[in-house]
Protein backbone atom coordinates (compact mmCIF):
# COMPACT_ATOMS: atom_id res chain seq x y z
CA UNK A 1 0.00 0.00 0.00
CA UNK A 2 1.55 3.36 -0.99
CA UNK A 3 2.13 5.87 1.79
CA UNK A 4 1.09 9.52 1.65
CA UNK A 5 3.59 11.47 3.77
CA UNK A 6 1.65 14.73 3.72
CA UNK A 7 1.51 16.43 7.13
CA UNK A 8 -1.92 17.88 6.41
CA UNK A 9 -5.32 16.28 5.97
CA UNK A 10 -6.79 16.08 2.50
CA UNK A 11 -9.09 19.15 2.38
CA UNK A 12 -12.83 18.55 2.69
CA UNK A 13 -14.86 20.28 -0.06
CA UNK A 14 -17.47 22.62 1.44
CA UNK A 15 -19.98 25.32 0.56
CA UNK A 16 -18.50 28.82 0.64
CA UNK A 17 -19.50 30.82 3.74
CA UNK A 18 -21.24 33.58 1.81
CA UNK A 19 -23.44 30.97 0.11
CA UNK A 20 -24.15 28.56 2.95
CA UNK A 21 -25.11 31.22 5.51
CA UNK A 22 -28.47 31.54 3.75
CA UNK A 23 -29.32 27.89 3.07
CA UNK A 24 -29.86 24.74 5.10
CA UNK A 25 -27.93 22.45 2.75
CA UNK A 26 -25.08 20.44 4.22
CA UNK A 27 -21.95 22.57 4.68
CA UNK A 28 -19.31 19.86 4.23
CA UNK A 29 -19.67 18.09 0.88
CA UNK A 30 -17.67 14.93 1.53
CA UNK A 31 -14.64 13.29 -0.04
CA UNK A 32 -14.47 12.02 -3.59
CA UNK A 33 -13.05 8.52 -4.05
CA UNK A 34 -9.65 10.00 -4.92
CA UNK A 35 -9.74 12.27 -1.85
CA UNK A 36 -10.57 9.30 0.38
CA UNK A 37 -7.85 7.05 -1.03
CA UNK A 38 -5.32 9.86 -0.76
CA UNK A 39 -6.24 10.52 2.89
CA UNK A 40 -6.34 6.81 3.78
CA UNK A 41 -2.79 6.45 2.49
CA UNK A 42 -1.61 8.79 5.27
CA UNK A 43 -2.40 6.07 7.85
CA UNK A 44 0.73 4.31 9.18
CA UNK A 45 -1.18 1.11 10.09
CA UNK A 46 0.28 1.12 13.61
CA UNK A 47 0.83 -2.24 15.30
CA UNK A 48 -0.66 -0.82 18.51
CA UNK A 49 -3.30 1.64 17.24
CA UNK A 50 -4.26 4.18 19.88
CA UNK A 51 -7.10 5.41 17.68
CA UNK A 52 -9.22 2.35 18.52
CA UNK A 53 -8.80 3.02 22.25
CA UNK A 54 -10.10 6.54 21.64
CA UNK A 55 -13.29 5.26 19.97
CA UNK A 56 -16.22 4.67 22.38
CA UNK A 57 -17.69 2.02 20.05
CA UNK A 58 -14.33 0.39 19.25
CA UNK A 59 -14.39 0.66 15.46
CA UNK A 60 -11.39 -1.21 13.99
CA UNK A 61 -10.07 2.00 12.48
CA UNK A 62 -6.81 0.86 10.82
CA UNK A 63 -8.64 -2.04 9.19
CA UNK A 64 -11.30 0.07 7.52
CA UNK A 65 -8.78 2.75 6.49
CA UNK A 66 -6.53 0.10 4.92
CA UNK A 67 -9.46 -1.10 2.82
CA UNK A 68 -10.19 2.43 1.63
CA UNK A 69 -6.53 2.87 0.69
CA UNK A 70 -6.86 -0.35 -1.35
CA UNK A 71 -10.13 0.91 -2.91
CA UNK A 72 -12.09 -1.86 -1.19
CA UNK A 73 -14.87 0.48 -0.11
CA UNK A 74 -17.34 -2.33 0.44
CA UNK A 75 -14.89 -4.02 2.79
CA UNK A 76 -14.35 -0.73 4.63
CA UNK A 77 -18.02 -0.19 5.48
CA UNK A 78 -18.40 -3.82 6.54
CA UNK A 79 -15.55 -3.39 9.05
CA UNK A 80 -17.12 -0.22 10.44
CA UNK A 81 -20.58 -1.76 10.78
CA UNK A 82 -19.25 -4.67 12.80
CA UNK A 83 -19.31 -2.28 15.77
CA UNK A 84 -21.05 0.91 14.59
CA UNK A 85 -24.59 0.90 13.17
CA UNK A 86 -24.64 4.70 12.60
CA UNK A 87 -21.47 5.51 10.60
CA UNK A 88 -22.98 8.26 8.43
CA UNK A 89 -23.99 10.08 11.62
CA UNK A 90 -20.69 9.54 13.42
CA UNK A 91 -18.67 10.63 10.41
CA UNK A 92 -20.45 13.98 10.53
CA UNK A 93 -20.99 14.93 14.17
CA UNK A 94 -18.50 13.02 16.34
CA UNK A 95 -15.73 15.09 17.96
CA UNK A 96 -12.99 12.92 16.46
CA UNK A 97 -10.41 15.54 17.36
CA UNK A 98 -10.96 14.71 21.04
CA UNK A 99 -11.18 10.94 20.59
CA UNK A 100 -9.73 8.70 17.87
CA UNK A 101 -7.82 11.42 16.01
CA UNK A 102 -6.33 12.75 19.22
CA UNK A 103 -4.44 9.46 19.60
CA UNK A 104 -3.33 9.20 15.97
CA UNK A 105 0.47 8.84 15.66
CA UNK A 106 0.45 10.81 12.41
CA UNK A 107 -0.91 13.71 14.45
CA UNK A 108 2.36 13.95 16.36
CA UNK A 109 4.12 15.01 13.16
CA UNK A 110 1.34 17.12 11.66
CA UNK A 111 -2.42 16.80 11.33
CA UNK A 112 -3.91 13.41 12.30
CA UNK A 113 -5.51 11.15 9.71
CA UNK A 114 -9.05 12.34 8.93
CA UNK A 115 -10.73 9.31 10.48
CA UNK A 116 -14.15 10.93 10.71
CA UNK A 117 -14.02 12.11 7.10
CA UNK A 118 -13.11 8.60 5.96
CA UNK A 119 -15.90 7.04 8.01
CA UNK A 120 -18.37 9.44 6.43
CA UNK A 121 -17.01 8.60 2.97
CA UNK A 122 -17.46 4.85 3.51
CA UNK A 123 -21.02 5.31 4.81
CA UNK A 124 -21.97 7.65 1.97
CA UNK A 125 -20.45 5.27 -0.59
CA UNK A 126 -22.58 2.42 0.75
CA UNK A 127 -25.72 4.56 0.80
CA UNK A 128 -25.20 5.46 -2.86
CA UNK A 129 -24.72 1.78 -3.80
CA UNK A 130 -27.45 0.37 -1.55
CA UNK A 131 -27.21 -0.53 2.13
CA UNK A 132 -26.59 -4.21 2.82
CA UNK A 133 -28.10 -6.00 5.80
CA UNK A 134 -25.85 -8.57 7.49
CA UNK A 135 -26.95 -12.16 8.01
CA UNK A 136 -29.03 -12.33 11.18
CA UNK A 137 -29.44 -15.19 13.64
CA UNK A 138 -32.78 -16.87 14.27
CA UNK A 139 -35.10 -14.80 16.44
CA UNK A 140 -34.98 -15.50 20.15
CA UNK A 141 -38.16 -15.57 22.21
CA UNK A 142 -36.88 -12.90 24.60
CA UNK A 143 -38.25 -9.36 24.18
CA UNK A 144 -36.41 -6.12 25.00
CA UNK A 145 -37.98 -2.65 25.16
CA UNK A 146 -35.97 0.48 24.32
CA UNK A 147 -37.36 3.82 25.48
CA UNK A 148 -36.23 6.70 23.31
CA UNK A 149 -34.70 6.55 19.83
CA UNK A 150 -31.58 8.68 20.09
CA UNK A 151 -28.03 7.44 19.44
CA UNK A 152 -27.76 5.41 22.69
CA UNK A 153 -31.09 3.71 22.08
CA UNK A 154 -30.52 2.98 18.39
CA UNK A 155 -27.10 1.49 19.13
CA UNK A 156 -28.47 -0.67 21.93
CA UNK A 157 -31.38 -1.79 19.74
CA UNK A 158 -29.15 -2.60 16.78
CA UNK A 159 -26.66 -4.63 18.82
CA UNK A 160 -29.41 -6.63 20.51
CA UNK A 161 -31.17 -7.28 17.19
CA UNK A 162 -27.94 -8.64 15.75
CA UNK A 163 -27.92 -11.13 18.63
CA UNK A 164 -31.44 -12.27 17.76
CA UNK A 165 -33.55 -10.48 20.38
CA UNK A 166 -37.06 -9.21 19.68
CA UNK A 167 -36.54 -5.46 20.14
CA UNK A 168 -39.12 -2.66 20.21
CA UNK A 169 -38.19 1.03 20.33
CA UNK A 170 -40.72 3.47 21.84
CA UNK A 171 -40.30 7.10 20.71
CA UNK A 172 -42.26 10.13 21.99
CA UNK A 173 -41.98 12.22 18.81
CA UNK A 174 -43.54 11.48 15.43
CA UNK A 175 -40.13 10.67 13.95
CA UNK A 176 -37.37 8.47 15.41
CA UNK A 177 -33.82 9.68 15.91
CA UNK A 178 -33.94 11.65 19.14
CA UNK A 179 -31.41 14.48 19.30
CA UNK A 180 -30.22 13.51 15.81
CA UNK A 181 -33.50 14.79 14.34
CA UNK A 182 -34.56 17.52 16.78
CA UNK A 183 -31.25 18.92 17.97
CA UNK A 184 -28.71 18.89 15.13
CA UNK A 185 -29.40 21.21 12.18
CA UNK A 186 -29.91 20.02 8.63
CA UNK A 187 -26.73 21.76 7.47
CA UNK A 188 -24.64 19.60 9.81
CA UNK A 189 -26.64 16.37 9.67
CA UNK A 190 -29.28 16.00 6.93
CA UNK A 191 -32.41 14.33 8.27
CA UNK A 192 -32.59 12.03 5.25
CA UNK A 193 -29.35 10.47 6.45
CA UNK A 194 -30.72 9.96 9.95
CA UNK A 195 -33.82 8.38 8.46
CA UNK A 196 -31.70 5.98 6.42
CA UNK A 197 -29.68 5.01 9.50
CA UNK A 198 -32.95 4.33 11.33
CA UNK A 199 -34.19 2.26 8.38
CA UNK A 200 -31.04 0.14 8.69
CA UNK A 201 -31.86 -0.52 12.35
CA UNK A 202 -35.39 -1.52 11.29
CA UNK A 203 -33.97 -3.90 8.68
CA UNK A 204 -32.13 -5.63 11.51
CA UNK A 205 -35.60 -6.55 12.80
CA UNK A 206 -36.20 -3.72 15.27
CA UNK A 207 -39.78 -2.43 15.58
CA UNK A 208 -40.07 1.34 16.06
CA UNK A 209 -43.25 2.77 17.58
CA UNK A 210 -43.59 6.57 17.45
CA UNK A 211 -45.91 8.99 19.30
CA UNK A 212 -45.38 6.97 22.47
CA UNK A 213 -44.82 9.36 25.39
CA UNK A 214 -43.52 6.85 27.88
CA UNK A 215 -44.46 7.52 31.47
CA UNK A 216 -47.81 8.72 30.21
CA UNK A 217 -48.90 6.20 27.55
CA UNK A 218 -47.05 3.27 29.10
CA UNK A 219 -44.80 2.81 32.13
CA UNK A 220 -41.81 0.54 32.69
CA UNK A 221 -44.07 -1.68 34.79
CA UNK A 222 -46.50 -1.92 31.88
CA UNK A 223 -43.67 -3.08 29.62
CA UNK A 224 -42.74 -5.90 31.98
CA UNK A 225 -46.42 -6.88 32.17
CA UNK A 226 -46.44 -7.01 28.35
CA UNK A 227 -43.71 -9.65 28.35
CA UNK A 228 -40.57 -7.57 27.92
CA UNK A 229 -37.77 -9.07 30.00
CA UNK A 230 -35.40 -6.09 29.91
CA UNK A 231 -35.82 -2.34 29.41
CA UNK A 232 -33.25 0.23 28.26
CA UNK A 233 -33.96 3.90 28.98
CA UNK A 234 -32.30 6.31 26.56
CA UNK A 235 -34.58 9.32 26.77
CA UNK A 236 -31.79 11.91 26.72
CA UNK A 237 -31.70 15.25 28.49
CA UNK A 238 -34.34 17.35 26.80
CA UNK A 239 -35.54 19.60 29.62
CA UNK A 240 -34.35 23.17 28.89
CA UNK A 241 -32.42 25.19 31.45
CA UNK A 242 -32.91 28.93 31.82
CA UNK A 243 -30.79 31.56 33.55
CA UNK A 244 -33.39 32.73 36.03
CA UNK A 245 -32.98 36.38 35.06
CA UNK A 246 -35.81 38.92 34.69
CA UNK A 247 -37.56 38.97 31.31
CA UNK A 248 -37.10 35.36 30.24
CA UNK A 249 -40.87 35.08 29.79
CA UNK A 250 -41.02 37.79 27.08
CA UNK A 251 -42.15 36.84 23.58
CA UNK A 252 -39.12 36.22 21.40
CA UNK A 253 -37.20 34.31 24.09
CA UNK A 254 -36.61 30.66 23.24
CA UNK A 255 -34.86 27.75 24.83
CA UNK A 256 -32.39 26.31 22.33
CA UNK A 257 -34.32 23.06 22.64
CA UNK A 258 -37.58 24.59 21.38
CA UNK A 259 -35.80 26.76 18.80
CA UNK A 260 -33.93 23.87 17.22
CA UNK A 261 -36.81 21.38 17.50
CA UNK A 262 -39.14 23.71 15.61
CA UNK A 263 -36.54 24.31 12.89
CA UNK A 264 -35.08 20.81 12.58
CA UNK A 265 -37.75 18.24 13.36
CA UNK A 266 -40.77 20.36 12.47
CA UNK A 267 -39.09 22.05 9.47
CA UNK A 268 -40.01 25.63 10.35
CA UNK A 269 -37.40 26.75 7.83
CA UNK A 270 -39.79 25.75 5.01
CA UNK A 271 -42.88 27.53 6.39
CA UNK A 272 -45.53 27.97 4.98
CA UNK A 273 -44.98 24.64 3.18
CA UNK A 274 -44.92 23.14 6.69
CA UNK A 275 -47.35 23.99 9.48
CA UNK A 276 -44.68 25.12 11.95
CA UNK A 277 -43.95 28.85 12.06
CA UNK A 278 -41.13 30.38 14.07
CA UNK A 279 -40.47 34.08 14.55
CA UNK A 280 -36.81 35.02 14.22
CA UNK A 281 -36.00 38.71 14.49
CA UNK A 282 -33.38 40.77 12.70
CA UNK A 283 -30.98 40.95 15.67
CA UNK A 284 -30.54 37.70 17.57
CA UNK A 285 -28.56 36.92 20.73
CA UNK A 286 -27.71 33.30 21.58
CA UNK A 287 -26.55 32.81 25.17
CA UNK A 288 -24.02 30.01 25.66
CA UNK A 289 -20.77 28.68 24.22
CA UNK A 290 -21.33 25.02 23.35
CA UNK A 291 -22.18 23.22 20.14
CA UNK A 292 -25.90 23.85 20.73
CA UNK A 293 -25.22 27.59 20.88
CA UNK A 294 -23.33 27.37 17.58
CA UNK A 295 -26.18 25.40 16.00
CA UNK A 296 -28.75 27.92 17.25
CA UNK A 297 -26.79 30.94 16.03
CA UNK A 298 -26.10 29.46 12.61
CA UNK A 299 -29.75 28.42 12.28
CA UNK A 300 -30.94 31.93 13.18
CA UNK A 301 -28.73 33.35 10.45
CA UNK A 302 -30.21 30.95 7.92
CA UNK A 303 -33.72 31.86 9.09
CA UNK A 304 -33.12 35.43 7.91
CA UNK A 305 -31.55 37.31 10.83
CA UNK A 306 -29.36 40.25 9.80
CA UNK A 307 -27.10 40.04 12.84
CA UNK A 308 -26.46 37.16 15.23
CA UNK A 309 -24.43 37.35 18.43
CA UNK A 310 -23.15 34.53 20.63
CA UNK A 311 -22.97 35.87 24.17
CA UNK A 312 -20.60 33.83 26.33
CA UNK A 313 -19.49 34.61 29.86
CA UNK A 314 -15.99 33.16 29.51
CA UNK A 315 -13.28 33.67 26.87
CA UNK A 316 -12.70 31.85 23.59
CA UNK A 317 -10.18 29.52 25.24
CA UNK A 318 -12.79 28.19 27.70
CA UNK A 319 -15.55 27.76 25.14
CA UNK A 320 -16.68 24.09 25.00
CA UNK A 321 -17.86 24.09 21.36
CA UNK A 322 -15.89 22.11 18.78
CA UNK A 323 -13.23 24.19 17.06
CA UNK A 324 -14.68 23.23 13.68
CA UNK A 325 -18.13 24.53 14.63
CA UNK A 326 -16.68 27.75 16.05
CA UNK A 327 -14.66 28.38 12.89
CA UNK A 328 -17.66 27.66 10.65
CA UNK A 329 -19.81 30.06 12.67
CA UNK A 330 -17.19 32.80 12.55
CA UNK A 331 -16.74 32.34 8.78
CA UNK A 332 -20.48 32.77 8.33
CA UNK A 333 -20.47 36.10 10.14
CA UNK A 334 -21.60 35.18 13.65
CA UNK A 335 -20.44 37.86 16.13
CA UNK A 336 -18.85 36.59 19.35
CA UNK A 337 -19.27 38.60 22.54
CA UNK A 338 -16.89 36.90 24.96
CA UNK A 339 -16.64 37.72 28.67
CA UNK A 340 -20.23 38.95 28.55
CA UNK A 341 -23.19 37.79 30.64
CA UNK A 342 -26.90 38.75 30.44
CA UNK A 343 -28.49 40.18 33.59
CA UNK A 344 -31.98 40.86 32.25
CA UNK A 345 -34.04 40.79 29.07
CA UNK A 346 -35.94 43.95 28.21
CA UNK A 347 -39.40 43.94 26.60
CA UNK A 348 -41.66 46.46 24.92
CA UNK A 349 -45.23 47.41 25.85
CA UNK A 350 -46.58 44.47 23.80
CA UNK A 351 -44.43 41.91 25.63
CA UNK A 352 -41.85 41.34 22.87
CA UNK A 353 -38.09 41.41 23.37
CA UNK A 354 -36.44 44.70 22.46
CA UNK A 355 -33.06 44.42 24.21
CA UNK A 356 -30.83 42.54 26.63
CA UNK A 357 -28.89 44.12 29.47
CA UNK A 358 -25.47 42.54 29.94
CA UNK A 359 -22.41 42.96 32.11
CA UNK A 360 -18.75 42.51 31.22
CA UNK A 361 -16.90 39.68 32.92
CA UNK A 362 -13.28 38.90 33.81
CA UNK A 363 -11.74 35.55 34.61
CA UNK A 364 -10.87 34.68 38.19
CA UNK A 365 -9.66 31.45 39.80
CA UNK A 366 -10.61 28.03 38.32
CA UNK A 367 -13.94 26.54 39.43
CA UNK A 368 -15.02 22.89 39.75
CA UNK A 369 -14.96 22.45 35.96
CA UNK A 370 -11.28 23.41 35.84
CA UNK A 371 -12.06 26.54 33.86
CA UNK A 372 -11.40 30.01 35.29
CA UNK A 373 -14.50 31.37 36.98
CA UNK A 374 -16.11 34.42 35.30
CA UNK A 375 -16.46 37.38 37.66
CA UNK A 376 -18.63 40.47 36.92
CA UNK A 377 -16.82 43.76 36.31
CA UNK A 378 -18.51 46.35 38.48
CA UNK A 379 -20.11 49.23 36.57
CA UNK A 380 -19.67 47.63 33.13
CA UNK A 381 -23.38 47.10 32.36
CA UNK A 382 -24.59 47.85 28.83
CA UNK A 383 -27.64 47.06 26.68
CA UNK A 384 -27.65 45.04 23.47
CA UNK A 385 -30.24 45.98 20.86
CA UNK A 386 -31.81 42.57 20.05
CA UNK A 387 -35.31 41.30 19.28
CA UNK A 388 -34.77 37.55 19.74
CA UNK A 389 -32.93 35.70 22.51
CA UNK A 390 -32.08 31.98 22.48
CA UNK A 391 -30.93 30.46 25.78
CA UNK A 392 -28.43 27.66 25.07
CA UNK A 393 -26.88 26.97 28.47
CA UNK A 394 -27.70 23.30 28.76
CA UNK A 395 -30.51 20.84 29.45
CA UNK A 396 -31.61 18.49 32.20
CA UNK A 397 -33.48 15.18 32.43
CA UNK A 398 -37.16 15.14 31.56
CA UNK A 399 -38.85 13.90 34.76
CA UNK A 400 -41.96 12.35 33.15
CA UNK A 401 -40.74 8.75 32.82
CA UNK A 402 -38.51 8.92 35.88
CA UNK A 403 -41.40 9.92 38.14
CA UNK A 404 -43.52 7.10 36.73
CA UNK A 405 -40.85 4.45 37.42
CA UNK A 406 -40.56 3.18 40.98
CA UNK A 407 -37.26 1.89 42.30
CA UNK A 408 -34.98 4.01 40.07
CA UNK A 409 -32.12 5.59 41.99
CA UNK A 410 -31.24 9.09 40.78
CA UNK A 411 -28.13 11.24 41.04
CA UNK A 412 -28.16 14.54 42.93
CA UNK A 413 -28.82 16.31 39.61
CA UNK A 414 -31.85 14.16 38.81
CA UNK A 415 -30.25 11.87 36.23
CA UNK A 416 -30.63 8.08 36.39
CA UNK A 417 -27.86 6.45 38.40
CA UNK A 418 -26.29 3.57 36.47
CA UNK A 419 -23.06 1.59 36.61
CA UNK A 420 -20.46 1.50 33.82
CA UNK A 421 -22.57 -1.06 31.95
CA UNK A 422 -25.81 0.91 32.28
CA UNK A 423 -27.40 -1.22 35.00
CA UNK A 424 -29.72 0.77 37.24
CA UNK A 425 -31.01 0.10 40.74
CA UNK A 426 -34.14 -1.43 39.21
CA UNK A 427 -34.00 -5.12 38.30
CA UNK A 428 -34.07 -5.62 34.52
CA UNK A 429 -33.68 -1.90 33.73
CA UNK A 430 -30.67 -0.28 32.05
CA UNK A 431 -30.07 3.34 31.08
CA UNK A 432 -27.50 5.18 28.99
CA UNK A 433 -26.66 8.37 27.15
CA UNK A 434 -27.60 11.86 28.30
CA UNK A 435 -30.23 10.61 30.77
CA UNK A 436 -27.29 9.20 32.77
CA UNK A 437 -24.38 11.52 31.97
CA UNK A 438 -26.13 14.79 31.25
CA UNK A 439 -25.70 16.42 27.84
CA UNK A 440 -22.70 14.85 26.10
CA UNK A 441 -21.69 13.71 22.61
CA UNK A 442 -23.44 11.38 20.18
CA UNK A 443 -20.59 8.89 20.19
CA UNK A 444 -20.41 8.70 23.99
CA UNK A 445 -24.13 7.93 24.03
CA UNK A 446 -23.56 5.24 21.43
CA UNK A 447 -20.79 3.76 23.54
CA UNK A 448 -23.17 3.62 26.50
CA UNK A 449 -25.80 1.90 24.36
CA UNK A 450 -23.27 -0.68 23.20
CA UNK A 451 -22.15 -1.50 26.76
CA UNK A 452 -25.76 -1.79 27.89
CA UNK A 453 -26.61 -4.16 25.03
CA UNK A 454 -23.75 -6.45 26.05
CA UNK A 455 -24.87 -6.36 29.70
CA UNK A 456 -28.52 -7.00 28.78
CA UNK A 457 -27.45 -9.98 26.66
CA UNK A 458 -25.48 -11.46 29.56
CA UNK A 459 -28.43 -10.89 31.91
CA UNK A 460 -30.97 -12.53 29.60
CA UNK A 461 -28.70 -15.46 28.86
CA UNK A 462 -28.28 -16.06 32.60
CA UNK A 463 -32.08 -16.34 32.93
CA UNK A 464 -32.30 -19.43 30.70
Amino acid sequence: MPLNKSKKKTPMPAQKPEVRRRNFNEVALGYTEEDAVNEAQRCLQCKKPGCIQGCPVQVQIPQFIKRIAERDFDGAIKVIKETNSLPAVCGRVCPQEEQCEQRCVVGKMGEPVGIGRLERFAADWERAKGVQVPDLPAKLSKKVAIIGSGPASLTCAGDLAKLGYDVTVFEAFHKPGGVLVYGIPEFRLPKAIVQEEVEFIKKLGVEVRTDMVMGKVLTVDDLFDMGYEAVFIGTGAGLPKFMGIPGENYLGVYSANEFLTRINLMKAYSFPETDTPIKVGKKVAVVGGGNVAMDSARSALRMGADEVHIVYRRSEEEMPARQEEFENAREEGIIFDFLTNPVQIIGDEKGWVKGMECIRMELGEPDASGRRRPVPVKGSEFTMDVDTVVIAIGTGPNPLLIKATEGLELTKHGYIAADENGKTSREGVWAGGDIVTGAATVILAMGAGKKAAKSIHEYLQSKK
